[in-house]
């Protein structure tokens, strides 16, 4: 991978991350100002029933969240885009399409045919 992908690549995760914050900081802004006393049960419900939704996307934000930063710290460790499973580069193809990837293609398909066969 050359430094022009690398910058690429680093420049598409951090647009995640600002993305991921800027949602965040939007549903804290919301959940604040809504109002707290909603008589009729029905709202009540479907109020309660949208803000679980909305913090159930959070909390898997959350968890991309951490995966940038993991990736983020890669790139500065000089160990990003190369594959956990085998130690060979992953296709920067692979990278642009989820920038967060740790394993190659080949070692991926492998990993979650196994985790199909152990039933998860």
């Amino acid at each position: 991978m050359d430094e022009k992908d690398l910058a690429q690549l680093k420049e598409q995760l951090e647009a995640i991350k600002n993305d991921i914050s800027s949602d965040v900081e939007q549903t804290l802004t919301e959940i604040a100002h809504q109002e707290g006393n909603i008589p009729d049960p029905n709202d009540r419900a479907s109020v309660e029933s949208d803000r679980t939704f909305e913090l159930r996307i959070r909390g898997r934000e959350r968890k991309l969240m951490d995966k940038v930063d993991e990736a983020l710290n890669r790139i500065e460790e000089g160990t990003y885009g190369i594959c956990e499973g085998c130690g060979e580069d992953i296709s920067v193809k692979r990278l642009k399409a989820r920038p967060v990837a740790t394993y190659c293609i080949d070692c991926k398909t492998k990993l979650e045919q196994r985790e199909k066969a152990q039933g998860r």
